[in-house]
């Protein structure tokens, strides 16, 4: 059994106020995880930036095991189950399942060709469960109060509740827990609305790994299958919202340089697609654009996705494509060396 706890998704937060916040509960999930599947050996990755969440869940594991609920036979069960907690180094890719099962095994963390899967075989060749923070924390209450009351929420497809991490241009930022199929605007105004005096542009559903959703989507619910009908993902659980005065050359330029360093180098497309990309998009911010660097910009984005090992080569091109699509006059702008009137 292995948690994930390597939240580095751009605008994701929820597992980080978990782990600060709720260490038990989050460690009890993943006693009932481990025990439901008869494993003998669960594993906690946290990213390495977390320090202070570190060091409570290693507190709260203490406590655990002074109470007889780690170790061996536990509560006189015949049960053992040991837990060990590793911090990460700060690589993104090992937020990735395989590359994080081959990062505990002190191996370089790149993901893995799949199948197998680590289902069949994961950390140490063994069948393992990998799973994030989120889900092994809602073991607790689903188990206390029956499947009925988390089904009893949410769409007929996507039942329960959701930590909604909340961030961008909004007036009270932060993780709210929503039911699924609250709608988009509904949630905007749960985390206070916008700023003062300002429209709304965009929202990125699933973190940067999204593609942008706009006014036409404000009425539709948040959940899985609608997020996807609206050409974007629910993913993470990232809620980023962009209002009137989002310079969207240069978000596309930030969160492709994020990816494009953060890639493990393992596969040509996103290796080596994600810096051209990069400098491309450089040369926009500048106002520098070429005529045809829209054109291809398009044309090399859609080309790395779904050829590489993980996702993080398709998580390239959603924003930029949806921003280029919906906002060209941003990036015409920039290929004339100047800036559109009113951004900033």
């Amino acid at each position: 059994m292995v948690c994930n706890c390597d939240e580095a998704e751009p605008g994701t937060f929820k597992d980080h106020m978990l782990l600060e916040n709720k260490p038990h509960l989050i460690l009890e999930g993943m006693l009932l995880g481990a025990y439901g599947i008869k494993s003998n050996h669960a594993f906690i990755y946290i990213r390495g930036e977390f320090k202070a969440g570190y060091e409570i869940f290693t507190q709260a594991l203490a406590q655990a095991r002074a109470a007889g609920m780690v170790g061996k036979n536990i509560f006189g069960t015949g049960y053992d189950l040991e837990v060990t907690v590793q911090r990460g180094a700060g690589a993104y890719i090992c937020g990735e399942e395989t590359g994080l099962l081959n990062s505990l095994e002190g191996k370089r963390g790149e993901p893995r060709l799949k199948p197998p899967f680590p289902a069949i075989a994961g950390l140490y060749g063994m069948p393992t469960v990998v799973n994030n923070v989120e889900t092994l924390a809602y073991l607790v209450p689903v188990l206390q109060k029956g499947w009925e009351w988390f089904a009893a929420v949410g769409t007929e497809r996507s039942k329960g509740y959701k930590i909604v991490s909340v961030s961008g241009h909004v007036q009270k930022p932060g993780n709210y827990e929503i039911p699924l199929g609250t709608t988009v605007r509904e949630i905007i105004e749960i985390a206070g609305g916008l700023r003062p005096g300002r429209t709304f542009a965009a929202v990125q559903p699933g973190g940067g790994s999204s593609a942008c959703i706009f006014d036409e989507h404000l009425d539709w619910p948040y959940d899985y299958e609608s997020m996807s009908k609206a050409g974007s993902m629910l993913g993470s659980g990232a809620f980023v919202v962009f209002d009137d005065t989002t310079d969207f050359v240069k978000a596309a330029y930030n969160l492709i340089r994020f990816f494009a360093h953060e890639s493990c180098g393992q596969c040509t497309p996103c290796r080596e697609g994600g810096h051209w990309l990069e400098k491309v998009l450089h040369r926009f911010v500048q106002g520098r654009g070429l005529p045809g660097d829209m054109e291809m910009l398009l044309r090399v984005s859609s080309s790395i996705t779904g050829l590489n090992l993980c996702a993080l080569g398709d998580s390239i091109e959603p924003f930029l494509k949806s921003v280029l699509v919906r906002f060209p006059d941003r990036f015409e702008a920039r290929v004339q060396g100047r800036q559109v009137a009113g951004v900033r």
